[in-house]
């Protein structure tokens, strides 16, 4: 069995003109051979990017990292898909992984009384750190991150790979450097991480986001075999974002792109999809 990473949106902040914001979409298979699909973030603009991919039917549950807009407002019109279509939602609620405040937040922007709110379409489940979470054949395990906002994670999700051994996918989220954010990603195929800001222009920010060296020093820290840079706002240069990680960073380094697929195997190896 093996992992596919799929890039859905890949935009920092807000949508790009060529990128939705921040959505990944996950696919594994389980024991049985059923193939489960979550996406990672929804943030805004990526609900219709997601259906190139997948029908809104076929989503098992969405994980979202922290609730800045630009990860996780498309749950919005998720939410109107599965209460209004016509021919009714041929599925029980979707699970929901996130922060403990994002139920209420989702009723507050759609103007709906926060009981019911969404969770008749929606189960919502509250990311508590460190503790793992097991969703069809993946594990998920939230770390606590330093960004803005009441509960940001970084997420490592594994899934048993085909020669036994797991095939560790590591995403960022929105984050500074700090410590959870490296044994997040320990020894991950594939570290997702952003990299929003820029040596020589952003890096007295602290707190906030990484530069591309700051993403760079973490994947060497974390001994991940593939980084791939991501959250890249529409000011960014991604060969520039690069070129800093591969200063403190031997491994391979992309930019990524909608429609960018990796396929993530035990063992570490990452191939393009």
């Amino acid at each position: 069995m093996s992992v596919r990473v799929t890039v859905v949106g890949c935009a920092g902040s807000f949508p790009r003109p060529d990128s939705p914001a921040s959505c990944y979409l996950l696919s594994a298979q389980d024991a049985d051979g059923r193939t489960w699909n979550v996406a990672m973030d929804l943030g805004n603009g990526s609900l219709g990017a997601l259906q190139r991919y997948i029908a809104l039917d076929q989503l098992d549950a969405v994980i979202i990292s922290h609730a800045h807009a630009d990860h996780y407002l498309d749950l919005i019109g998720l939410h109107v898909a599965l209460r209004w279509n016509p021919a009714g939602w041929n599925g029980r609620p979707v699970p929901v992984y996130a922060a403990g405040m994002l139920a209420d937040r989702l009723a507050l922007i759609a103007e709906l009384p926060a009981d019911p709110g969404m969770h008749r379409e929606f189960a919502f489940h509250t990311w508590a750190g460190h503790r793992s979470e097991r969703i069809g054949p993946f594990t998920v395990v939230p770390y606590p991150v330093d960004h803005p906002v009441e509960e940001a994670y970084a997420l490592r999700i594994s899934a048993r790979g085909d020669d036994g051994a797991d095939a560790v996918l590591a995403y960022s989220g929105d984050t500074d450097a700090c410590p959870e954010l490296d044994e997040a990603a320990h020894a991950a195929c594939l570290y997702l991480c952003e990299a929003a800001y820029h040596e020589g222009r952003d890096d007295a920010v602290r707190g906030v986001h990484l530069t591309g060296r700051r993403a760079g020093e973490s994947a060497r820290t974390a001994g991940a075999h593939t980084l791939a840079l991501t959250h890249l706002p529409v000011w960014n240069d991604p060969a520039r974002s690069c070129a800093e990680a591969r200063e403190v960073f031997t491994g391979p380094v992309d930019a990524v792109a909608p429609g960018d697929v990796y396929v993530l195997h035990g063992g570490g190896r990452v191939d393009r999809g």
